[in-house]
C-alpha cells in the first residue's frame, strides 16, 4: 500500500501541474486550444498504445463505451481550458476536481448504487464550496461564464467517469476504452481547431510547446494512476489524486498572483474536506 500511495501522490502532483499548464496555456489568447488538445491526445496516445488488451472483452462495449466517455473526455476539458481563460485556475481546477460528487449523484439514479451518509455529507460540502465561488463581482478579471463552463466541464468529466463504470460492468477493456479517449482528443482537437477556432496553422511554437509539455504530463497521469491502481485500492488511492486542486491553487496564487481571499480558503477547505467524505463513503 505504502508503494500505492507513493505513486498517487505523484500523480497529484502531474494532475496540479498539468492543470496550471492548462491555465498557462489558456492565457495565451488566441492560440489554438484544439491544436493544444490535439497535441496532448497524441502523447496520451503514444503513452498506451503499447498496454495490453484483454482478449476476454466485449469489442463492441469497448468502441461503444470507448466513444461515449471519449466524447466527454474530450469536450470536459476544451470547457476546462476556456472556462480558465476567463476564471482563476484555482477555481476552475477545484471545481473540476469535485466531479465526483456528480458521479455520485449520477450513480444512484443511473446505476442504482446507494449513497451513504458520509457521501452525503460530501456532497453538501462541495456544494458549499461550489457555492462559495461564486463570482461575487469584486474580482474585475473574473468572468461568470468562467465559472459556469467550468461547472459544466465538472459534468461532463463526471459523464466519463460514470461511462467507464458502466463499461467495465459490461465487460469492456479498460485500457482500450483509455485509448479510444485519447484517438478523440486528437480528432476532436484538430476539428476544434479548423472549424470552431478556424485555425489552421497548428506550428505555432507556443501551441506545440504547451502541448509537449501537458502531453509528457498527462502520460506521466496515466502511468502513475495505473501504478498506484494496481497496488492499491481505488477508494484510497483516486481521492488522493483528486486533492490535486490543492496544489493548483498554490501554483496559481504564488507564480500568477491569483487574489488568496479568506472566501477561497474555505471553498478549498470545504472542497478538501468533501473529497475525504466521498471517499470514506465508498469504502464503507
Amino acid at each position: 500500500m505504502t508503494t500505492a500511495i507513493i505513486y498517487a501522490l505523484v500523480c497529484l502532483l502531474f494532475t496540479a501541474v498539468n492543470d496550471f499548464v492548462f491555465k498557462l496555456f489558456a492565457s495565451e489568447g488566441r492560440s489554438s486550444r484544439g491544436g493544444f488538445v490535439a497535441i496532448v491526445g497524441i502523447f496520451w496516445f503514444l503513452a498506451l498504445v503499447w498496454l495490453p488488451k484483454n482478449p476476454d472483452s466485449s469489442l463492441a462495449m469497448t468502441l461503444g463505451w470507448g466513444a461515449v466517455s471519449g466524447f466527454f473526455s474530450f469536450t470536459g476539458n476544451i470547457l476546462l481550458i476556456e472556462a480558465m481563460s476567463r476564471q482563476s485556475a484555482g477555481l476552475c481546477s477545484t471545481i473540476y476536481r469535485l466531479n465526483m460528487v456528480f458521479v455520485v449523484i449520477g450513480a444512484f439514479f443511473l446505476l442504482d448504487e446507494n449513497i451513504s451518509l458520509l457521501q452525503a455529507v460530501g456532497i453538501g460540502l462541495a456544494l458549499v464550496a461550489i457555492l462559495a465561488f461564486l463570482p461575487d463581482g469584486k474580482d474585475a478579471n473574473a468572468s461568470p461564464t468562467g465559472f459556469y463552463l467550468a461547472l459544466l466541464a465538472a459534468i461532463l468529466r463526471a459523464g466519463m467517469g460514470l461511462s467507464y463504470r458502466y463499461a467495465f460492468l459490461q465487460g469492456a477493456d479498460k485500457n482500450g476504452i483509455v485509448l479510444i479517449n485519447s484517438l478523440f482528443w486528437i480528432v476532436g482537437g484538430f476539428l476544434y481547431a479548423w472549424v470552431r477556432e478556424n485555425d489552421r496553422n497548428l506550428k505555432d511554437r507556443r501551441v506545440l510547446g504547451y502541448g509537449v509539455l501537458s502531453g509528457v504530463l498527462v502520460a506521466g497521469i496515466v502511468f502513475f494512476m495505473a501504478g498506484s491502481l494496481s497496488s492499491g485500492a481505488a477508494s484510497i488511492v483516486l481521492p488522493i489524486a483528486q486533492m490535486s486542486f490543492l496544489i493548483t491553487f498554490v501554483l496559481s496564487v504564488i507564480f500568477l498572483s491569483e487574489p488568496c481571499t479568506y472566501r477561497k480558503l474555505g471553498a478549498l477547505a470545504c472542497g478538501g474536506l468533501a473529497v475525504m467524505m466521498l471517499a470514506l463513503g465508498a469504502a464503507t
